[in-house]
């Protein structure tokens, strides 16, 4: 009988072992995520605006909606019916009056638009 024990005990952890190893061979496919890639944006368009002071930009768009100033950096609003351009300055590397280093647009209801286009509309105003 402890024969008969000892090849039933046997057998159970056979198929144990079986059962275990078949887990481990058997993984689980997880797609990669994207990795996401920095925007590149073109200044072509931008030509007007960029490296531009306030009083140009204001000279060119209008009294700007919106006036920010955190420590030496500034950030002004144009708005028209098209579209809205945020215009972004910090003073240049030797120090001097800040000039516009960046630019974002979006549509009034906030999708994004492009730039230069945003550039051209509130030029035209």
């Amino acid at each position: 009988m402890i024969e008969g024990a000892n090849k039933l005990w046997t057998a159970a952890l056979l198929l144990l072992a079986g059962c275990a190893s078949a887990k481990s061979e058997v993984s689980p496919q997880v797609a990669p995520r994207p990795v996401a890639r920095p925007v590149s944006y073109s200044s072509t368009g931008l030509e007007s605006v960029l490296g531009r002071t306030a009083p140009a930009l204001e000279a060119q768009f209008g009294k700007p909606r919106l006036d920010v100033r955190e420590g030496t950096a500034r950030k002004l609003q144009f708005a028209g019916p098209a579209c809205v351009l945020d215009a972004y300055f910090y003073p240049p590397g030797g120090g001097g009056e800040p000039i516009v280093i960046h630019v974002d647009a979006r549509l009034p209801d906030g999708r994004d638009f492009d730039r230069a286009s945003c550039v051209a509309a509130l030029s035209r105003r």
